[in-house]
């Protein structure tokens, strides 16, 4: 396999801190570097649709829960992982464009479920569709095994990151 930028980062340490372990950048940098490229190929699996990543998590959120789409606020904020005040600016633009509602909650009036309009929910199966379409490609180089140790990895760290 052929050496890459990270490998010549690592080495240059290597050189010029030969006291210190480096490789631990090897990893932290290509999963940075694969974060700007997935940001960058999401952005160009959806641009057909003309839909923003933040807007499609927040459908898509939805239309994971089944039969009827929808969720509190608190629960779509912690699935897609934003505070409140930007949950509250996302859910205003996407009712604006018709592709979800807020409707007050029957078990708890001072509450809201955000339910997916039909127009939503077409959308987020679109989007579903063109995300994995581009997920496929990028893991293309790697086998059936080799996608399920990397997914393993990759969880073992971000668990173990979240523990403290």
């Amino acid at each position: 396999m052929d050496n890459d930028t990270v490998d010549h980062l690592v080495d240059d340490w290597r050189r010029e801190r030969p006291e210190m372990d480096a490789r631990g950048l090897g990893i932290t940098s290509r999963i940075n570097l694969l974060r700007k490229v997935l940001v960058r190929e999401d952005k160009r699996a959806l641009a057909p649709l003309d839909l923003a990543p933040w807007a499609c998590d927040v459908l898509l959120a939805l239309r994971r829960q089944g039969p009827p789409y929808q969720l509190t606020p608190t629960r779509l904020r912690e699935l897609a992982l934003l505070t409140s005040g930007a949950m509250t600016t996302r859910l205003d633009r996407l009712e604006e464009a018709s592709l979800l509602s807020r409707k007050l909650d029957p078990e708890d009036r001072r509450s809201f479920q955000i339910r997916l309009t039909k127009q939503g929910r077409l959308l987020a199966d679109r989007a579903i569709e063109l995300r994995l379409s581009a997920v496929e490609k990028l893991l293309a180089p790697l086998c059936a095994d080799e996608r399920e140790a990397a997914a393993g990895l990759l969880r073992k760290l971000l668990v173990g990151s979240t523990s403290e």
